[in-house]
């Protein structure tokens, strides 16, 4: 993993003044904060090696995978049961067993996605694959495994994203893709590294697709111009929003719209790790900017929005993970499109990623080797 600034001292929030006609970030800055009281009971239910995402099933279970390769249904009470005929999967620093994701269609088909980086002849290659989840007396495997996409080129190095949303009419995937350490491969439209792609539930292009008639990736592109996107997901309204690590400095969380491209690394709100500065959004008008962003950083992996009734006060919220910080975050949203930080919370652990469950409960998982699975109650 490439070296991190990670001196997060604390919190304010700045309006910037809007320069050259765009609307300026948030900033979450560097000074002392008092960190606010957890409002939450935080309760340990099971431990895994290196949990990477985290699925809430109908029935108040979750799928969970790890990133050396494994995965488990694991009980609101810890109980794990493994998963048979998992992928075999390139493991080896930001790579691994990556996401998953419950086909919309899941509580009648049993379906679900995952992202993984294939090992052999094409090792490092991000794949989108589809599977059918069975249970029965001999235990719990995948069935009906199928590849539906592949990135290309084919192979690269970490930063790879691979996290999955659908829209709210269950009709589309959203596919957030890192630019795999090769920063100038954000901005070249004939490769899928550093967007974020929309394909059909089978993989293929949407017709209605910004650039369909090219073909190819720039056929499946729905924005452009990210460096490492880990969190990916809509809000009640039908709004697509994305955070995303930056470089030294610069964390984002952006309102993804079609056709758009956000920058990288053409612009960013942070610098080069040897100290060499990047010019900001303000800079380049035809750039997206990020509503909100995080310099120093806190690393932000996962992003989950809340409608529960455990936490009625935070309905329309969204939790982030922090890595480098081991902070949980809850963003704020309002009525006129506005992003802040609302808290964040030192829970005692790098927090991969992020999922609410059916009774408002929080979930959270661990980035380690004994990595805990956490529940957040009242």
């Amino acid at each position: 993993m490439s070296p991190r600034r990670n001196t997060f001292l604390g919190l304010t929030l700045i309006a910037l003044t809007a320069t050259m006609a765009q609307a300026a970030p948030v900033h979450v800055g560097e000074v002392p904060y008092v960190e606010a009281p957890m409002p939450f009971t935080i309760t340990a239910v099971a431990t895994l090696d290196t949990p990477w995402a985290i699925a809430m099933m109908p029935d108040g279970r979750m799928l969970i995978t790890e990133k050396p390769g494994r995965m488990f249904i694991v009980t609101p009470e810890g109980k794990k049961t493994p998963l048979d005929n998992v992928p075999k999967v390139e493991f080896v620093g930001q790579n691994g067993l990556l996401d998953v994701a419950l086909a919309p269609d899941f509580a009648s088909s049993n379906e679900f996605y995952i992202t993984y980086l294939q090992p052999g002849d094409q090792r490092g290659m991000l794949v989108l694959a589809k599977a059918r989840l069975v249970e029965d007396a001999t235990g719990a495997r995948l069935e009906d495994f199928r590849k539906i996409w592949t990135q290309t080129p084919p192979n690269g190095g970490e930063q790879p994203g691979g996290v999955i949303a659908f829209d709210p009419d269950g009709r589309h995937l959203f596919l957030a893709l890192g630019d795999r350490m090769t920063a100038e491969s954000a901005q070249n439209p004939d490769e899928a590294r550093g967007k974020i792609l929309r394909l059909n539930l089978d993989g293929t292009t949407p017709e209605d697709n910004p650039q369909f008639a090219s073909g190819g990736v720039r056929a499946q592109t729905w924005t452009t111009g990210h460096r490492n996107p880990y969190g990916l997901a809509f809000d009640a309204n039908g709004k697509l929003w994305s955070i995303e690590m930056g470089p030294f400095g610069g964390d984002e969380v952006n309102l993804i719209e079609p056709g758009k491209n956000y920058g990288w690394p053409d612009v960013s709100e942070g610098d080069n790790y040897d100290g060499t500065p990047i010019p900001r959004h303000a800079t380049r008008p035809e750039f997206t900017p990020p509503l909100l962003y995080w310099s120093p950083i806190i690393a932000p992996t996962g992003m989950a929005f809340y409608q529960g009734d455990m936490f009625p006060e935070w309905k329309g919220s969204a939790f982030v993970g922090g890595l480098a910080s081991e902070l949980l975050v809850r963003l704020a949203f309002d009525d006129k499109g506005g992003v802040t930080e609302g808290n964040r919370w030192s829970i005692g652990g790098r927090v991969r990623d992020v999922a609410v469950a059916a009774d408002g409960a929080i979930w959270a998982i661990e980035d380690t080797s004994e990595g805990r699975l956490w529940r957040l109650s009242r």
